[in-house]
């Protein structure tokens, strides 16, 4: 089934429209799916099974605003949204797929909903980077909002993927709390976007730089998730 994922991958590049959108994130749920039921779990081991569903994330939580009305026009961002997701989707394809059981350690709903949660949240924090680029080039105190909005649900999700991260490594380790590197970053980006959703509140003479901060956001995303992975040792490492 991993030509779905390649299909799926390409269909993202070229979504200029939003059917092919549609099309590509249909194409990357039947795969997951398909991964899901021969696994009896849900993919979420290993850079190739973690990466699909990061892009698919970002297919799913793009869907409200691609399909909102003021973006119905923007062509831009929807394929944004279809340039990320099929990105990720590609830097899956040269890992290997990891059909083990899941370790005891891991083998509880805490932690499926734990990472779940933090993936949507990485997706939508990936959504307001797109609609700051968009504000930056286009400008529409519309666009600023919709960004805002994208982060404020990313960041809910992102508290609740800590709580029940939390309970899992209670299960797991003892304790809800280890001061690995992962921890760390994640206590960052929490933090990051706390400042930032209350940067709103300055008004509209610091609007480029709600876009800006927005698009950092991204980017000290992107290490938590696999900065911190590949190149430090944690918990949460590959």
């Amino acid at each position: 089934m991993k030509w779905l994922l390649i299909a799926s991958a390409f269909l993202y590049l070229v979504s200029f429209r939003r059917p092919i959108f549609l099309v590509a994130l249909c194409g990357e749920l039947v795969y997951l799916a398909s991964r899901g039921l021969g696994l009896g779990r849900l993919p979420l081991i290993g850079p190739q099974d973690t990466l699909a569903f990061f892009s698919c994330s970002i297919g799913l939580m793009a869907l409200p605003f691609v399909y909102s009305r003021l973006l119905a026009r923007e062509r831009f961002f929807t394929w944004g949204c279809g340039a990320l997701a099929g990105l990720f989707a590609l830097c899956a394809l040269p890992f290997p797929t990891l059909n083990m059981p899941l370790p005891p350690i891991l083998d509880t709903y805490w932690f499926e909903l734990h990472v779940a949660l933090a993936f949507f949240a990485y997706a939508l924090f990936g959504l307001a980077a797109l609609l700051g680029v968009l504000f930056l080039f286009r400008g529409g105190r519309q666009v600023l909002d919709l960004q805002y909005r994208a982060a404020l649900v990313g960041y809910s999700f992102f508290s609740l993927s800590m709580v029940s991260g939390g309970i899992w490594g209670y299960y797991a380790w003892g304790t809800y709390w280890l001061w690995t590197a992962k921890e760390l970053w994640t206590s960052i980006l929490w933090i990051f976007y706390s400042m930032y959703l209350h940067l709103r509140l300055k008004g509209q003479g610091w609007d480029r730089g709600f876009a800006w901060l927005g698009i950092l956001g991204f980017l000290v995303t992107l290490f938590t998730y696999l900065g911190v992975s590949m190149l430090m040792r944690s918990s949460h490492s590959f």
